[in-house]
């Protein structure tokens, strides 16, 4: 585990970088997770689509989306969503979308 200083506040991470408590996420967070954990220094139109459909879908499924899933109702390619996560849509999406770590494919 490690923590995550973030307005005022201790956040934990687990030993891959995911928010211990996903109800904590703020899209503010989401930025200082891009920069920290992804090295993304900003989030484009296309990030915060992916990021913000998958978020949606956790909430209401409890569970990350498929990938296909992704593609198909965000229009974005699942080649662009690779070069928008270099880590993947498991590993960065879900990441900065506050999620824990899918146990499956995504």
């Amino acid at each position: 585990m490690s923590i995550l200083e973030f307005n005022g506040k201790q956040l934990e991470l687990n030993e891959e970088g995911f928010l211990v408590n996903p109800s904590i996420w703020t899209e503010e967070l989401a930025l200082v997770l891009a920069r920290q954990e992804e090295s993304l220094d900003q989030l484009s139109e296309d990030h915060w689509a992916v990021i913000r459909f998958i978020r949606a879908h956790f909430l209401e499924n409890q569970a990350a989306p498929m990938v296909r899933s992704i593609c198909k109702s965000t229009g974005i390619p699942l080649k662009r969503i690779y070069e928008l996560f270099a880590s993947g849509p498991a590993k960065g999406a879900c990441k900065l979308a506050g999620l824990p770590k899918p146990d499956g494919c995504v």
